[in-house]
């Protein structure tokens, strides 16, 4: 594996931190802690060059909230100018993690995404006849910081760099861990006295989902998954995006093989195959990936989206009549809709949704006069 060296002064120069600071508010310029930055912008960008340079910069702390589209999860927001720093550690870093990646690994890549790979899905749908579909249980509360540490640290021949990484990664300890259920693994049992199995244990995990690190370095960590599921393995129709993933074959009993294979695969990184999620059925009968159903013919939204989206419609339709909502915002809300549910064979569906709503004009208050 080739290694790299003197990265940091490259992390750390004015111009990175320039780029970064335009990465990390794109979509966000509306938000106080953006918009403050913003306002004292080359203040902000050479106190944390300064910092950086100085390696005395230190994380802040997580704002924390609960989202439920569909399932509940805790996102974990950093502070504006620690996320400023994460895009420059990526600009630069990021390059060499990609190199070793496979073709059909989908999630925060550059050319990759949602799209292509529900494209790569309907293609392998329509060429197998069955499909193990993967789930991580509890993907992100489970990531075991050490074996994070030494994954990322095998191509980097740089302490500084290493130890910002580490600083980052040692931030989200514990953020995490009202969502993780502890779990024994089968090695855990052969640590002799047993201390051994006790320190894995209470070893820190868990990345904070809502940090771009944690999204790409979760790409760095399942690699590993990847390289073993093709190049062990030697599956020929497998993808991934984040911690869902899929093989294809003829033969299910192949599957079976590989699905056992796997688990103990992942017990060696401290992952765990989500018992009910992980599963082996026909391809005919539509494999579920990225929101969609998907069969060799077409694509169907997932049960339930439709219904969810029209009641958080409206909610939008009242709050706009009540003069509480711009119709932009409103607006914002149904084209992320439709731009989702376009991807399946949905025009009914779409057209049947929208036309159930009607958004009524904000009721006018008169101004009384004294």
């Amino acid at each position: 594996m080739k290694t790299y060296r003197n990265l940091y002064p490259q992390i750390v120069t004015f111009s990175n931190l320039l780029l970064a600071f335009d990465k990390a508010r794109m979509g966000k310029r509306g938000k106080a802690g953006v918009a403050a930055f913003e306002y004292n912008l080359e203040r902000e960008l050479l106190r944390l060059e300064r910092e950086l340079q100085e390696e005395t910069w230190r994380p802040g702390g997580y704002t924390s909230f609960y989202v439920t589209d569909p399932k509940r999860r805790k996102i974990s927001a950093a502070p504006f100018r620690d996320r400023v720093v994460h895009h420059a550690l990526i600009n630069v870093t990021g390059p060499i993690y990609e190199r070793q990646f496979i073709h059909d690994s989908y999630a925060n890549q550059v050319g990759k995404g949602t799209h292509r790979a529900m494209e790569r899905c309907t293609q392998f749908v329509r060429g197998y006849r069955y499909v193990l579909q993967g789930d991580i249980a509890q993907f992100f509360p489970s990531v075991d910081h050490a074996i994070l540490r030494d994954i990322l640290a095998r191509p980097l021949r740089d302490e500084s760099t290493l130890h910002l990484t580490e600083r980052i990664i040692a931030s989200g300890a514990g953020i995490l861990d009202s969502e993780y259920t502890p779990h024994w693994f089968a090695q855990d049992f052969n640590a002799g006295d047993g201390q051994g199995s006790l320190l894995a244990l209470l070893r820190p995990r868990g990345l904070p989902i809502g940090n771009l690190t944690s999204q790409f370095w979760a790409n760095v960590l399942l690699n590993e998954l990847d390289q073993f599921i093709k190049r062990e393995l030697k599956c020929k129709a497998y993808l991934r995006y984040v911690d869902d993933f899929l093989l294809f074959h003829d033969d299910k009993a192949q599957l079976q093989a590989w699905k056992l294979a796997i688990a103990e695969f992942s017990a060696g990184l401290r992952l765990q195959l989500h018992p009910r999620k992980s599963v082996i059925f026909p391809t005919r009968l539509g494999v579920e990936f990225l929101g969609f159903r998907h069969f060799a013919t077409h694509r169907r939204l997932r049960a339930g989206n439709a219904p969810r989206f029209r009641r958080k419609l409206e909610r939008l339709a009242d709050a706009y009549a009540a003069g509480e909502l711009p119709l932009e915002k409103v607006n914002q809300s149904v084209q992320s809709w439709v731009g989702h549910a376009a991807h399946g064979d949905t025009w009914r569906l779409r057209q049947a949704v929208l036309g159930s709503v009607p958004l009524r004009p904000p009721v006018r208050r008169e101004v009384a006069h004294g």
